[in-house]
């Protein structure tokens, strides 16, 4: 297609979906700047058009025009994505889920809502409280539930309550040629046919556009919040690792490395030792939680750790978690001007303390200015660079290591961002070429035209010689 086809048939793609939607398509270029990018370090890209539509039957009918036309269409959710999923680095068409934001319907018995694409995570937990239920994956941001599981998003509850593969029961997808496909079930579990709901979750929007699904929820726990401190990193991740073992019941464990304690005794409201720390969540009964202490104190002890803060129940606890989710923004603010630039590694947990104090000596040799936080009760931690734009190369180089050494351990490029734009091109290495080439097969199979968020999670084949 030359370039002047391409001007003139996009022209007539956007004269259509303006007469489909009127007001709610939009080429303004305030609404183009919104939705040119995310929260992500990569480029951005404007689209020609916004779309916002309000049903499944309109995502069917946009979708129908752009494969009429061949043009490209992203989906966009919340826009805190970190890996570029929701850039259209090809122009076209931004589809913008935020009116897809009906929670359909709540099963409090069988535990399960069935929701838009569009419905915040915050916003849901808001609606559910009165049920004594909630949806636990918490990736930090308030994303969307259609980004979140275009993402396969994860966060600081995985370790208990598992990823959004483990809480989707089932989705609306439209396809490439317009279709409307429901996978899955309200059943909690099925061995009936392929298993279509997980293809979707985590394709980033490049097999189908997810518009509606259904979830699994859980009873609110009681929940009681303790940190320590540690005089080694290795210390903090190997009792992490004996917590586990000894089956103790952790709702959340997040690592703070040392340099990201330090923003938070400079920049928050209250201060903690200067040593690597970490923030636990344990779930049970106030008298549960006390039966256990002693074990859990003897095994912080016993890798180095200060004796456990129980900050109580009500305000400390909420100060702590707060805490945990504002430090990397307030890290932002020790070097004005500057960008973040996340990796999202996971390995397995016999691996994570080395890989990550090897990861902190290659930041330390190289000057950077990063922190280290993470998940570690699953294997999952970021180091965060907060960098100037004369660093970016150099930033590229420690973040590819970081991603190899993760490989390399038996681990993953993403544990929760996606891949996006930025880690296509270590698909191979870490799936293996016959993968990836699979993975290239059931994109042209299920998008023929390419029009689904191209350019992105599967990397481009090799030119033939």
């Amino acid at each position: 297609m030359n370039a002047r086809l391409s001007t003139e048939t996009t022209e007539l793609a956007i004269a259509e979906l303006k007469t489909l939607l009127g007001a709610r398509a939009s080429t303004g270029l305030s609404v183009l700047d919104l939705h040119a990018g995310d929260e992500s370090h990569h480029d951005r890209h404007r689209p020609q058009i916004v779309v916002s539509p309000e049903t499944t039957a309109e995502v069917a009918e946009i979708v129908k025009i752009a494969a009429r036309y061949r043009v490209p269409i992203t989906a966009f959710g919340a826009g805190s994505g970190l890996e570029g999923g929701a850039i259209p680095i090809q122009g076209g068409i931004s589809l913008d889920t935020a009116r897809l934001d009906q929670i359909i319907e709540v099963r409090a018995d069988d535990m399960i809502a069935r929701v838009g694409a569009g419905v915040r995570r915050l916003d849901l937990n808001r609606v559910l409280r009165d049920t004594g239920l909630f949806f636990p994956v918490d990736p930090g941001a308030n994303a969307s539930i259609g980004g979140m599981t275009s993402t396969g998003a994860s966060g600081t509850n995985a370790v208990r309550y598992g990823v959004m593969r483990e809480n989707v029961l089932g989705l609306t997808v439209v396809t490439a040629d317009g279709n409307i496909v429901k996978t899955g079930s309200l059943a909690r579990k099925s061995s009936s046919g392929y298993d279509l709901t997980r293809l979707f979750v985590g394709a980033e929007g490049t097999l189908g556009i997810v518009t509606e699904i259904a979830i699994r929820l859980h009873p609110i726990p009681d929940a009681i919040s303790a940190h320590a401190g540690f005089a080694t990193l290795a210390g903090a991740v190997n009792a992490v690792i004996d917590i586990k073992r000894a089956g103790l019941a952790i709702g959340r464990v997040e690592l703070l490395d040392q340099p990201l304690v330090g923003v938070i005794n400079r920049r928050g409201t209250w201060q903690l030792p200067a040593l690597p720390t970490l923030f636990f969540e344990f779930h049970g009964t106030q008298s549960e939680i006390a039966a256990l202490s002693d074990t859990i104190a003897a095994i912080v002890s016993e890798h180095g750790g200060t004796p456990l803060q129980w900050p109580g129940p009500g305000e400390g606890t909420v100060r702590l978690w707060e805490t945990r989710r504002d430090v990397l923004s307030w890290a932002r603010g020790e070097r004005p001007g500057s960008t973040s630039w996340p990796s999202d590694v996971c390995v397995p947990i016999s691996a994570l303390a080395d890989v990550i104090l090897e990861t902190r000596a290659d930041v330390d040799r190289s000057g950077l200015t990063a922190y280290i936080v993470g998940h570690v009760g699953d294997g999952n931690f970021h180091c965060v660079f907060k960098y100037l734009p004369e660093e970016a190369e150099q930033v590229a180089e420690v973040s590819g290591r970081i991603v190899e050494r993760a490989i390399a351990a038996g681990g993953t490029a993403s544990g929760e961002h996606g891949i996006g734009l930025g880690k296509r091109k270590y698909l191979e290495a870490e799936h293996g070429a016959e993968a990836v080439a699979l993975m290239r097969s059931l994109k042209v199979a299920l998008d023929p035209l390419g029009i689904l968020n191209p350019g992105k999670v599967v990397p481009d084949p090799e030119p033939a010689h």
